[in-house]
């Protein structure tokens, strides 16, 4: 009975430590897009100032897209990481959250029940 308490506990601890990389891949991703990405927007607007001085609304809008693309990449590399922990998790069997706030609400009731069993008893002695 040890020795598979043992190998579960290893296992869910060598799983932990995949989850962990996995997440700082997914860290070390996001700056190397984001750097590359940056570059390019820069070398961009470095061609643009050169051909003419851009109007204020032109600028506010690439700023607006930029933006907005830096959000998209950000949370598809969230949503991935995010994806992945919780199939990690599922292998394991961990329990969701909303799979644990069931069997707390399915356990209240339980002992609300038993109560009521037990005062009856008293109150038939």
């Amino acid at each position: 009975m040890n020795e598979k308490l043992n190998d579960l506990q290893n296992d869910v601890k060598a799983s932990a430590h995949k989850i962990w990389l996995a997440g700082l891949g997914a860290m070390s991703l996001a700056g190397e897009e984001g750097s590359k990405l940056f570059k390019s927007l820069v070398e961009k607007g470095e061609d643009f100032e050169n051909r003419e001085k851009p109007p204020v609304e032109a600028v506010k809008s690439t700023y607006e897209k930029t933006r907005e693309a830096a959000g998209e990449f950000i949370s598809r590399v969230e949503d991935g990481f995010n994806d992945k922990v919780a199939a990690a998790l599922q292998k394991l069997g961990v329990p969701t959250r909303d799979e644990l706030a069931d069997l707390t609400n399915r356990f209240e009731a339980l002992v609300t029940a038993f109560e009521n069993l037990h005062k009856k008893d008293e109150e038939k002695a």
